[in-house]
C-alpha cells in the first residue's frame, strides 16, 4: 500500500493549535508551546503564521467553512427529530472549536478582525434558526407568531453561544475535557430545543420530550 503523503506543516500547526487552545484556553497557550508541541522551530511556526492572532483567524476561518453547510440545512428541517439532529450536529462543531466560545470575551477584546467576523456568524446563526422555526411552523408542528419567532431565534443563538461557558463555570477543571463531550453536547441540544416545547403541537411536544429523556440516559464517553 502506498504511504499517505504527510500533511502540510501549516495544517499540522492549525490542528495542534486548536487542540492546545481547547485544552488549556487560548490565552494560556504561547507560540513557544505550540512550536515545542510540534517539535518545530519558532521560526518555522512564524514562517506560516507570523502572529498568534493569525492562528486564531485561520482557525476561525476553518470553523466558518464547516459551519456554513450545517446552517444551510436549517430551512429543510421539518420535524423535531430533524431539529434534534441539526442541533446536535451544530453542537459537535461548537465542541470541536470550543476555545472560540469559552475564550470569546478575551479574544474579542484584542482581535479586531474577529470582532467583525463574529457578528456575521451570529447573524447567520440567527437567520438559520429563524428558517428552522419557519420550517417547523409551515409543517404544522410549531405555533409561533412572527414577533415571538424572532425572539425565540435570538434566544436559541444566545444559548448556543454561551452554553459551553455555562458548562465551564459549573466545573472549570473538568467540564470541557474530551471525555465529557457527549454529555455536554446533549445537555446543550436539550436546552436549546427545550425553548420550543411550549409552542409545539402535542405529538411533536411528546416526541421531543421522548428524545430528551432517551438521550439523557446515554452514558458519558469513557476517558
Amino acid at each position: 500500500m502506498a504511504k499517505k503523503a504527510p500533511r502540510r506543516t501549516a495544517e499540522r500547526i492549525l490542528t495542534t493549535t486548536r487542540q492546545l487552545f481547547n485544552r488549556f484556553g487560548e490565552p494560556n497557550v504561547s507560540t513557544t508551546l505550540i512550536s515545542a508541541e510540534l517539535s518545530i522551530s519558532p521560526g518555522n511556526l512564524y514562517y506560516h503564521f507570523p502572529a498568534k492572532d493569525e492562528l486564531v483567524n485561520a482557525l476561525f476561518d476553518q470553523y466558518k467553512e464547516q459551519l456554513q453547510p450545517i446552517l444551510a440545512a436549517a430551512p429543510h428541517v421539518s420535524d423535531v427529530e430533524e431539529a434534534w439532529f441539526f442541533m446536535h450536529t451544530l453542537f459537535e462543531l461548537v465542541w470541536e472549536y470550543r476555545f472560540l466560545y469559552r475564550d470569546l470575551g478575551d479574544l474579542l477584546s484584542r482581535n479586531r478582525r474577529l470582532e467583525q467576523d463574529i457578528k456575521d456568524v451570529l447573524l447567520s446563526k440567527t437567520s438559520a434558526f429563524r428558517a428552522l422555526l419557519q420550517g417547523l411552523g409551515h409543517a404544522g408542528h410549531l405555533h409561533l407568531q412572527s414577533g415571538t419567532r424572532e425572539m425565540c431565534a435570538t434566544q436559541m443563538v444566545v444559548m448556543l453561544t454561551w452554553w459551553l461557558s455555562y458548562e465551564y463555570a459549573k466545573d472549570p477543571r473538568h467540564a470541557l475535557e474530551d471525555q465529557n463531550a457527549q454529555s455536554a453536547l446533549l445537555r446543550g441540544a436539550q436546552h436549546v430545543l427545550g425553548l420550543l416545547l411550549p409552542y409545539l403541537d402535542t405529538q411533536s411536544h411528546d416526541h421531543l420530550l421522548h428524545l430528551i429523556e432517551s438521550y439523557a440516559q446515554v452514558p458519558p464517553t469513557s476517558a
